[in-house]
C-alpha cells in the first residue's frame, strides 16, 4: 500500500513540474519527465527499467511512442505535457542508451 501511495505522489509531483522546453534534448526531457520513476540511469524505480536489457528495449519505437503518449498502467499520459517531436527525442535518446549499453 505505502509503494502505491508513493507512486501516486510521484505522479502527482511530476504532472507538476514544468514542460520541457521546446528545444530540449531527448536526455533533458527525460532527465526532467521520467527519471523520477523510470531512474536517473535508466535503472527502474517506482517505474521499469528503461535502459538496456529492460523490457523497453525489446519493444518496438512505436509502443515506446504510443506509451508515452497515452500512458500504461501507472504511468501519466504525457500527449498534453509533450510534443510528438519531444517523445520522438526522447525515445531517440532511451535507443541510445540501449545500444551503447549493449556494445559498451
Amino acid at each position: 500500500m505505502l509503494r502505491y501511495l508513493i507512486a501516486a505522489c510521484l505522479v502527482v509531483l511530476a504532472a507538476c513540474t514544468d514542460p520541457p522546453a521546446p528545444d530540449s534534448s531527448g536526455e533533458e526531457i527525460y532527465q526532467q519527465v521520467c527519471a523520477n520513476c523510470h531512474g536517473n540511469d535508466l535503472n527502474g524505480g517506482v517505474g521499469p527499467a528503461v535502459g538496456a536489457g529492460s523490457n523497453s528495449a525489446a519493444q518496438d519505437d512505436d509502443f515506446l511512442v504510443l506509451t508515452i503518449t497515452r500512458g500504461r498502467g501507472s504511468m501519466p499520459s504525457f500527449d498534453s505535457t509533450l510534443s510528438d517531436e519531444q517523445i520522438s527525442r526522447v525515445v531517440d535518446y532511451l535507443r541510445t542508451e540501449q545500444d551503447s549499453a549493449d556494445s559498451g
